[in-house]
């Protein structure tokens, strides 16, 4: 079974057409499926339309948020609902060509790949986007490693258990390879085609940017060191604690032997205070740890409310 997850946000003139255009490619798979359709606190007549649309094929589901919760929590909302072995996700501008669905199937099926990206290498969008988003991904490969030529492209075909494990928030949808290629899972790419928008306005700026690379800050660090956080904190405590510890001896050899007096230099008060940052470092490297394995044993945290789901 296949299930494509799509998140919307103002995009009412797209449903219709986009579903249409994705029931007759999936039927012609000869395969079961499933669209679930995530609207993510509109406030046009997308949910209105998403009805309409699952009234006309009962295999379109439709989720609908109680506010807008961004584009991350949409798309965690469609995974944790995919019922899928495979699950792909869209956008919904009409902007990804549902035909090139089975291309992406036959590349994760046969090539042995957990995730295959979307690559859009004939981008149909302003000069001013495609620079920005190149540049980003300039940035991205340089934090995270990764080799995925767009990692801001949603079109993608998923095994079903890549997903449902994933912590989604803010703009972290945009490094979902990366994530996963921590994780160990295999990951290829594709040329998709990309069209230019038909209906709506583009919900990208700079905003979205600067949240961006803020999450990847996070993730880089969050995969880094999330399950043990007192190698980071711990690391810092014992370098700085150590460097006060050694500037702290060597003040009390000079007291000792050569009768120099402490009270008035300031490096004795940067040596104290060095060790006593340093074993708040620790201490705080330890209480960190504790709580990442009280985090890790907690089910079903969301970062969004539904409102309703349609079935």
């Amino acid at each position: 079974m296949i299930s494509i997850a799509i998140p919307f946000y103002d995009e009412e003139q797209n449903i219709e057409p986009l579903c249409d255009e994705l029931i007759n490619v999936l039927c012609d798979l000869a395969r079961d499926f499933e669209i679930i359709l995530v609207d993510d606190g509109s406030t046009d007549r997308t949910f209105e339309e998403m009805l309409k649309a699952h009234k006309k094929d009962g295999r379109v589901r439709a989720i609908r948020f109680r506010k807008n919760f961004g584009q991350s929590a949409a798309l965690k909302a469609g995974f944790d609902h995919a019922r899928g072995e495979i699950v792909i996700s869209m956008d919904g501008d009409l902007q990804n060509d549902p035909k090139d669905i089975p291309m992406l199937l036959e590349k994760l099926e046969t090539e042995g790949y957990d995730v295959v990206c979307g690559w859009r290498a004939d981008r149909k969008d302003t000069f001013s986007k495609k620079i920005i988003s190149r540049f980003a991904n300039l940035l991205r490969k340089g934090i995270t490693s990764d080799s995925i030529h767009d990692s801001g492209c949603t079109f993608r075909a998923y095994r079903n258990e890549c997903v449902k494990d994933l912590d989604l928030y803010g703009e972290t949808h945009r490094y979902i390879p990366a994530m996963l290629m921590w994780r160990g899972y295999r990951i290829g790419e594709a040329k998709v085609t990309h069209h230019q928008r038909r209906y709506g306005i583009t919900k990208y700026g700079w905003r979205r940017v600067m949240k961006g690379f803020l999450d990847l800050i996070v993730i880089s660090f969050w995969q880094k060191y999330s399950v043990r956080p007192i190698h980071v904190f711990g690391g810092l405590g014992v370098v700085l604690g150590g460097a006060g510890m050694l500037v702290g001896g060597y003040l009390g050899i000079q007291r000792l032997f050569y009768g120099v007096g402490l009270a008035d230099r300031p490096l004795f008060l940067l040596a104290v205070l060095m060790i006593i940052i340093g074993v708040q470092f620790v201490v705080s490297g330890i209480m960190t740890d504790i709580m990442v394995k009280v985090y890790y044993g907690q089910n079903g945290r969301k970062n969004y409310l539904i409102e309703r789901v349609v079935e």
